[in-house]
């Protein structure tokens, strides 16, 4: 069943021993990271920051960072073969390899992990340039996922140390996409709580909200969710794990498709999600889709909103409603080949929750299109 924890419940300050500013960025390990920065461009409204690459004097790899808002996203593809790089992505498909945090004391967030149990992935380096320097450390997480801790408090360059400012002649608009709100991580039968506890042991994360099979199923598929986030609410993480049904749930045929456990998908926060939303699909961006009949009682559910229906309709926007208010969101279509990394658009109007009154019709629509691909 769900149970909340209200913001001030959270860690508060003066115990918090891994204290976050925000998600400093994410890298994106894809087999073409040119052709996917003009994806990301066209698609997605993001604009150009920094390149690292031959040019550089990186002989391994090469990397387009793009940014909107608060938004940073590292596109990294390998230059040969053998790498580690290309491994990560023979496997796994395109997919978010490094969820970076940024902090105050990139040294002192490795130490505190490190001792709770954390395994390392990086040990603090400081990285520098002409314009100051930076610290990174970095841990692992689950599956070949690693959070590295981003400490730039003396570093006034465009992006990081070994990157140049990018510039290129094409310039899309923006969309309206903000910061990212959360992000979702898929792992294997029975490891959430081996997850959970991570977080809570190894980062100082709560458990804000937790949802069971009850909370997440439809006639043939379940899961199970709980959400942990840091001290400030700044870093929300959902940990999805499968959970037994009659037919295969998302979560096993993401397991499937990536071989293994990894960040599902990027909520990413706009302040008017119908311009957004009407942005991204004239741009190309598919949706899931729930029946018409989801809005023939909206209202009456959720209550007064300050948005038309019609073109929530039209868009398929959901909508929910908790004790703080309510929020509206929509979630793409995978955007990789394989059946794995999806975004969803959120905006909050106060809601704290993560839309459980839409639980069944978005999977009741997930499932419609796993049965289009064969793999429910």
């Amino acid at each position: 069943m769900e149970k909340a924890l209200t913001q001030d419940q959270l860690t508060p300050a003066s115990v918090d021993f891994l204290p976050i500013n925000g998600t400093d960025y994410l890298e994106i390990y894809v087999g073409n990271c040119k052709q996917a920065a003009h994806f990301y461009k066209t698609a997605f409204g993001f604009q150009d920051l920094a390149y690292a690459g031959l040019e550089t004097g990186l002989k391994d790899r090469e990397s387009y960072v793009l940014v909107q808002d608060k938004i940073r996203l590292i596109l990294t593809s390998p230059l040969k073969s053998g790498t580690a790089i290309g491994e990560h992505i023979d496997k796994h498909g395109d997919g978010i390899k490094v969820v970076a945090l940024w902090v105050d004391d990139a040294r002192q967030a490795y130490e505190e992990t490190i001792k709770r149990g954390a395994k390392s992935y990086m040990e603090p380096v400081v990285e520098t340039d002409d314009t100051g320097e930076v610290v990174k450390a970095g841990i692992y997480t689950y599956g070949e996922t690693v959070h590295i801790f981003i400490e730039r408090k003396n570093y006034h360059g465009i992006f990081l140390p070994g990157y140049r400012e990018l510039k290129t002649s094409y310039h899309p608009s923006i969309v309206g996409l903000k910061y990212v709100d959360h992000m979702v991580g898929n792992v294997g039968w029975g490891e959430m709580k081996t997850w959970v506890n991570f977080y809570a042991d190894v980062m100082g994360f709560t458990q804000l909200v937790s949802f069971d099979d009850k909370d997440i199923s439809t006639e043939y598929t379940a899961l199970m969710s709980k959400v942990m986030s840091n001290g400030n609410g700044r870093i929300k993480f959902p940990i999805n794990e499968p959970a037994e049904g009659k037919k295969k749930s998302q979560i096993e045929e993401y397991l499937d498709f990536y071989e293994g456990a990894g960040v599902q998908h990027i909520a990413v926060a706009t302040d008017n999600i119908v311009e957004t939303v009407t942005a991204l699909r004239d741009r190309g961006i598919e949706f899931l889709r729930v029946p018409s009949t989801y809005y023939d009682d909206l209202l009456d559910r959720v209550g007064e909103i300050d948005e038309d229906l019609e073109p929530l309709k039209e868009l398929g926007i959901l909508v929910d409603r908790d004790d703080e208010g309510y929020l509206l969101q929509i979630f793409t279509k995978p955007i990789e080949p394989r059946p794995t990394l999806f975004f969803e658009i959120i905006q909050r109007k106060g809601a704290k929750s993560f839309g459980k009154g839409n639980f069944k019709a978005l999977f009741e629509a997930i499932e419609r299109e796993q049965e289009i691909r064969g793999t429910l």
